[in-house]
């Protein structure tokens, strides 16, 4: 009797075969967890929230070495403290820049002035081939 159950132990040791393919399903589960959870957050970062951004404390920049481009609150545009017409803005430029190998310009925009109004301007200052441009703030201690 005891022959017949090493036989059987035997027979049932071997008779298992090792597993060789590897189970995909918890790492495919995972991955639909991170799916999701991208796909919520993503469009609340798209959204924006409401924020103060930070003031600025870099060093200061001589500003008598380049070109200043100011922008009033009533959203008149100067360039080298000469009113020029929005519309006219980017042929001024160009011709300003004209033969100019460095072409850099220094921006100041009245805090009143809104985002999208300094972004045509931006706009404009880079159809006129100017390729560096710095926004100009005041300095906080």
């Amino acid at each position: 009797m005891r022959e017949i159950n090493s036989q059987n132990r035997r027979v049932s040791v071997y008779s298992r075969k090792p597993m060789s393919d590897i189970n995909v399903t918890p790492f495919v589960d995972v991955m639909l967890v991170l799916l999701i959870i991208f796909m919520v957050t993503t469009p609340l970062m798209e959204r924006g929230i409401d924020v103060q951004l930070p003031e600025e404390k870099a060093e200061s920049v001589n500003l008598e070495e380049g070109f200043i481009l100011t922008i009033k609150k009533d959203g008149s545009v100067y360039v080298q403290k000469q009113m020029v017409p929005m519309g006219q803005l980017e042929q001024n430029l160009k011709d300003v820049f004209a033969g100019k190998k460095f072409k850099e310009i220094y921006i100041r925009a009245d805090k009143a002035n809104s985002y999208g109004y300094v972004m045509k301007v931006m706009a404009a200052v880079k159809n006129a081939g100017i390729s560096r441009v710095g926004l100009v703030t005041e300095y906080i201690e």
